[in-house]
């Protein structure tokens, strides 16, 4: 379950292509010996009463296999795992869209999860569905009525999932931090996986009302932000009423890269970065921080070093010393700044 397993499918003509997969997925299994088998290893386990009685098993024997005691599991009405024990989060999933039925796919938190994207913890599945049906939310799953319903989607196995700009405005859409926002947005544009621009059209496209936070998190991020521990750190700056900085800007010497620090005040030569581990994704990411401070120290720059912690718990002292650092610094020739881009 990586998101290198992941592939991208579209329509191929005016017929769902989620409908046009389940019959082909039939089809396909009724050219196999043991056509219920070879459906269930394709779907981690998992088969739904309709597959089953489409490739000849009656009635009788679906209802033994699913009474109370024996070999099979209901999971939802009509979708059922054909194992005993704790199902898995692959199984929780394909049985989710086997409920949800023909034109469904993952979106939200889920998807991010299944994609390798950092996701705050979950408990629920959230799935996208046609405006038109009328499929209840029950136990984990969480039923997104649509009319703006993706025509590609990302694959694993038979689990689809939607495209992840999509993917990650519905999970910013639905989370109320905006810490968590914007560690979930900066996850995806850090790892390269979608723009602020594929985010921008989400929200155009789809002319949402609640989107205010996920809007004002996108601004920051045009404006340099890349991580949740750099809005923590741009919010302090703002309320302390201290001189705002440049995000993440490249500074050069001529024509040689310097750094990027996380902040510059350019008339103070002063630098602050916000250190954790965490948000640098790496060891290799943290060693490159660690170069960058001194390649910018032997600069004559006044690096800053906050954790994430301390500018949340200690907002006075880092608000303090950066005031300091600025009202004693000065401005640094031959050191050019160049706003970050979007």
């Amino acid at each position: 379950m990586t998101a290198a397993a992941s592939s991208p499918r579209a329509r191929a003509d005016g017929a769902s292509p989620h409908q046009a997969h389940s019959v082909i997925l039939i089809a396909r299994a009724r050219t196999k010996k043991d056509p219920v088998a070879w459906l269930v290893s394709r779907q981690c386990g998992v088969i739904s009463r309709r597959q089953a009685e489409c490739l000849g098993m009656s009635a009788d024997v679906l209802n033994r296999r699913v009474r109370i005691g024996g070999p099979w599991q209901r999971m939802f009405p009509g979708v059922y795992l054909t194992v005993t024990g704790t199902p898995t989060i692959d199984q929780m999933d394909t049985a989710a869209l086997l409920y949800a039925g023909d034109y469904s796919m993952i979106t939200g938190l889920a998807a991010l999860r299944r994609l390798g994207i950092w996701a705050p913890a979950i408990c629920a599945t959230d799935v996208l569905i046609p405006d038109t049906r009328r499929r209840v939310s029950r136990n984990y799953v969480r039923m997104h009525r649509t009319t703006k319903l993706p025509t590609e989607w990302l694959a694993q196995g038979e689990i689809r999932m939607a495209m992840i700009p999509r993917a990650l405005a519905d999970a910013a859409l639905d989370l109320a931090s905006v810490r968590d926002v914007r560690a979930v947005v900066a996850a995806g544009i850090q790892q390269g996986r979608c723009s602020v621009q594929q985010l921008e059209d989400e929200l155009r496209d789809r002319r949402l009302h609640n989107a205010k936070l996920l809007r004002s998190v996108l601004a920051e991020v045009a404006a340099g932000i890349r991580s949740s521990p750099e809005g923590d750190l741009m919010d302090l700056i703002k309320k302390s009423g201290l001189p705002d900085p440049v995000y993440n800007p490249r500074l050069y010497i001529g024509d040689r890269l310097l750094a990027r620090p996380d902040a510059w005040w350019e008339l103070a030569g002063v630098a602050a970065e916000v250190d954790s581990r965490e948000w640098h994704l790496s060891p290799e990411a943290w060693e490159r921080t660690m170069k960058r401070h001194d390649r910018m120290t032997a600069a004559g720059i006044r690096v800053l070093h906050f954790s994430p912690s301390q500018i949340k718990t200690e907002p006075g002292i880092v608000a303090a010393i950066i005031k300091d650092a600025l009202r004693t610094g000065g401005p640094l020739p031959g050191i050019r700044t160049v706003p970050a881009e979007p």
